[in-house]
């Protein structure tokens, strides 16, 4: 092999692997919406065992020189939900679920900014920090999905 040949083979080898990184990236991604794993579960695609050999797969995702490429941290949240075949029953069942999956992502990106919310500090106006946090019990989701 002459030298120009191995670098294009090289280079088109890189080429591959950045488009594979790129659109596994943005599927893990899209996991983080609850409609979209919803619209998986109503199409039977969560059932396949090639897919959910794949979600298993995807674990590698959750490693920290992989993770901090990921900008929607609920998607690896959601990536282990989906190893677990009672969440993936309960995603097809009914809209109740889904909806709570959603609350609970609102009321992460809702509070997480707020540090009087993360340290039990006085804000800015020397107001104790009001609970901004609706009452919602952690439990649900575990007992939803058994885990």
């Amino acid at each position: 092999m002459s030298g120009p040949t191995l670098q294009t083979a090289t280079d088109e080898q890189k080429a591959a692997n950045r488009a594979r990184f790129e659109l596994e990236l943005e599927f893990v991604q899209s996991l983080a919406n609850p409609f979209y794993l919803q619209s998986l579960a109503q199409q039977n695609i969560l059932e396949q065992p090639a897919f959910i050999n794949f979600l298993e797969y995807l674990m590698y995702w959750k490693e920290k020189d992989y993770a901090r490429f990921i900008h929607y941290p609920h998607a690896l949240h959601h990536l282990e939900l989906l190893q677990h075949a009672r969440f993936r029953s309960e995603m097809k069942k009914d809209d109740y679920f889904r909806e709570l999956l959603h609350q609970k992502q609102f009321d992460h990106w809702r509070t997480w900014r707020d540090p009087s919310h993360l340290t039990g500090t006085p804000t800015a106006s020397g107001e104790p920090p009001s609970n901004t946090k609706p009452e919602t019990n952690d439990q649900d989701v575990q007992m939803s999905t058994g885990i």
